[in-house]
């Protein structure tokens, strides 16, 4: 039998033989990789891949190397330091010291719930809030880490000498386990404690003058006001206060507290201190300065006299048939320069500051100046934050602020303290001591015989010398005992030490309906020690116990209590240039 071989087709349908004609099918979307054919992955595509993946793990395997070899040691001190905590050592705030040594501020113990600090502590007598001030203590997050480690100082002294008192903080290194918990610790730096701060104050005339301050304020209406006494050789205050004030300790310890609202809402303003930062309106305590500029300027013989009927009229330069009458505050006669002074005569000093009828006047220009010269219109250069320059009224100021120009009632005005006048009790300290020695300009200073750059140490003795004449501020001098002895100011007239003065009412508000009470002199009168400032603020106008009283006061309390400060004696002796 003869077997064919037989033929099986082989049925298979090859893709190649699908797409053969693929590209002459309709309706294809190329974009759907429809009739495109599907082709392998490429040799140079996986090489470089491979490439790429060799390089990344060779730089892998590098960074591993340096971390382990190159930075090994530093980051095992950095995990071993893991197990250490910091924490601060406080140092001790230098205490503050009156000038006899009494403890105006100093430290107690305070624990809170992770270290102990020392609390500061205020003396507890009224009137040394502004002159002290507060601190801010150390502030810590809720982990219960401290994010600010200083006992910083934030007013008042303790502001202004704070790179001094505060020290430098040490440090502590704690080990803990990992668990959180302390199983060592040492101290890796001791703090440096702050330096001490003695001050000029005497803590009793400040609390006296503070006390006859609040006393008038409360019992006469006025808002508040400010005292200061400044010893005329060196410069040094032996007291500096304001009234209303704030409590040092309170604010210190911060947070929210009803004390501190009350201070936050009084309108009083117990934040402000009046005798650096309060701006007034001065009065009448500007008529010894410019008496001493006629006299420097040879405007006035000081024997002259000039009749005072109650007040001057001149014409209106826009209507000449209407005058302008200046008022004074009551018909004096005729007065010289040391009666103008003491009875504070306005007629007198419109004339030489201004000029009326045939005698001549300074005229603004000049007067401005000479106030300026005394201090007025700019800061004294005090270390206290806060202190304000003041103005003194130029034509050139009231274009600017009026837009309007100078006439000759401005400077009448002017010459009584009234107009735009605004100075700072310390620049009425400042100046009336410079009166009484005869034209030394100091800068006022805190520290007992010490300087005002922070350290105890020698003193920094800052003098301006003015020139003028002795004869000059004799008779000023004159004017001002005068006044004491029969004029405005006799309510310091005591027999127990012989004072110089001029008083001052300066009428403020919209309808002049309040006054600003002042007081400036000097004591001894034959041979000067301290001056004095004293300004009672915003009292009724019909109110006639005022700054004068408070001085009054003052005044006998010293004889009583600390006759010392009644001699020739300086708080410190100081040489002044020639």
């Amino acid at each position: 039998m003869i077997w064919k071989q037989r033929k099986y087709k082989d049925y298979e349908i090859h893709p190649d033989e699908i797409f053969l004609d693929s590209h002459n099918l309709p309706d294809f979307n190329q974009h759907q990789f429809e009739g495109r054919l599907e082709r392998p992955i490429s040799k140079k595509t996986l090489f470089a891949l491979g490439t790429f993946f060799f390089l990344v793990l060779c730089v892998f395997l590098g960074r591993v190397a340096f971390l382990e070899i190159g930075r090994g040691e530093h980051y095992a001190g950095v995990a071993e330091n893991n197990h250490l905590r910091h924490r601060p050592l406080f140092a001790e705030r230098g205490v503050i010291f009156d000038r006899n040594g009494v403890e105006l501020v100093w430290n107690e113990p305070f624990e809170d719930a992770s270290s102990v600090f020392a609390r500061r502590k205020y003396i507890e007598k009224n009137g040394f809030a502004h002159i002290l001030g507060f601190v801010r203590y150390p502030l810590k997050d809720k982990a219960g880490y401290y994010y600010s480690e200083a006992i910083e100082g934030k007013d008042g002294v303790e502001r202004s000498y704070d790179e001094s008192l505060r020290g430098e903080n040490g440090l502590v290194i704690v080990e803990v386990n990992a668990e959180g918990e302390r199983s060592s610790e040492s101290t890796a730096r001791a703090p440096r404690d702050g330096e001490n701060i003695t001050l000029s104050i005497d803590s009793r005339v400040q609390e006296k003058l503070h006390e006859e301050i609040a006393l008038r304020s409360n019992e006469s209406g006025f808002t508040g006001g400010a005292g200061i006494i400044m010893d005329i050789e060196s410069g040094e205050l032996l007291a500096l206060t304001s009234f209303p004030e704030y409590d040092s300790e309170a604010l210190s310890l911060g947070g929210h507290n009803r004390e501190i609202e009350r201070f936050i809402n009084d309108p009083r303003k117990p934040f402000l201190n009046r005798a650096v930062s309060g701006l007034y309106t001065p009065g009448s305590i500007v008529k010894p300065f410019i008496a001493l500029a006629a006299l420097v300027e040879d405007i006035i013989d000081p024997k002259k006299e000039i009749l005072s009927t109650g007040s001057i009229a001149i014409p209106n330069p826009y209507s000449p048939q209407v005058k302008s009458v200046f008022t004074d505050w009551k018909a004096h006669g005729w007065v010289s320069m040391p009666d103008a002074i003491a009875v504070s005569s306005n007629v007198y000093f419109y004339t030489i500051a201004g000029g009326f009828e045939d005698q001549g006047g300074l005229g603004i220009e000049r007067l401005a100046g000479y106030m300026e010269i005394f201090g007025f219109g700019t800061k004294t250069g005090f270390p206290l934050l806060g202190e304000e320059s003041g103005i003194v009224p130029t034509p050139a100021w009231k274009e600017k602020t009026f837009n309007d120009s100078w006439r000759i009632g401005d400077t009448y005005n002017t010459a009584i303290g009234q107009y735009g006048f605004q100075i700072t009790p310390l620049q009425a300290v400042r100046a009336t001591a410079a009166l009484a020695s005869d034209g030394i300009l100091l800068k006022p200073s805190l520290l007992k015989g010490g300087g005002e750059n922070g350290a105890q140490g020698e003193k920094d003795h800052e003098e301006r010398i003015l020139g003028f004449s002795p004869e000059y501020f004799r008779v000023v001098k004159e004017g001002m005992k005068q006044a004491v002895d029969e004029g405005t100011g006799s309510g310091l007239h005591l027999p127990q030490i012989s004072v110089a003065a001029k008083t001052g009412t300066a009428e403020v508000g919209v309808n002049k309906h309040f006054v600003n009470s002042w007081v400036i002199g000097f004591f001894p009168y034959e041979k000067p020690r301290f001056a004095f400032a004293v300004v009672m603020e915003h009292g009724k106008r019909e109110n006639t116990i005022g700054a004068l009283y408070v001085m009054r006061q003052t005044l006998l309390w010293i004889a009583a209590n600390t006759p010392e400060y009644l001699t020739s004696t300086s708080l410190t002796p100081a040489k002044h240039s020639d």
